[in-house]
């Protein structure tokens, strides 16, 4: 685990960097620092949300399906549990759209 942990941090720096990078490129090429600025912003929002969820969801499914093999009346409880992660996804999205409205 302690090295999944570490490939994760170098994979976000190394985007952060990139997409600052990829930020100034398009400030000169006739846009502005701000705009490509929200755009890494709105795409970070999502990404890391995506990351999160899909770790938080593959901890509650393993959980869940052992608890469903033992106590089959569980099913509808794991359910809610698997989907209650979705609402960071959602709030990802509205603040990525919210950012993208304000480039415009």
């Amino acid at each position: 685990m302690n090295k999944l942990a570490k490939v994760l941090g170098l994979l976000a720096v190394v985007g952060v960097v990139a997409s600052v990078a990829f930020a100034q490129g398009a400030a000169g090429g006739g846009g502005n620092i701000g705009a490509g600025l929200m755009g890494v912003g709105a795409g970070l929002a999502i990404g890391l949300a995506g990351i999160g969820v899909g770790i938080a969801q593959g901890y509650i499914g393993s959980a869940g399906l052992g608890t469903i093999t033992e106590k089959p009346e569980m099913f509808g409880q794991v359910l809610v549990f698997l989907v209650i992660p979705e609402t960071i996804i959602i709030f990802g999205f509205v603040i990525a759209f919210f950012l993208y409205g304000k480039m415009g």
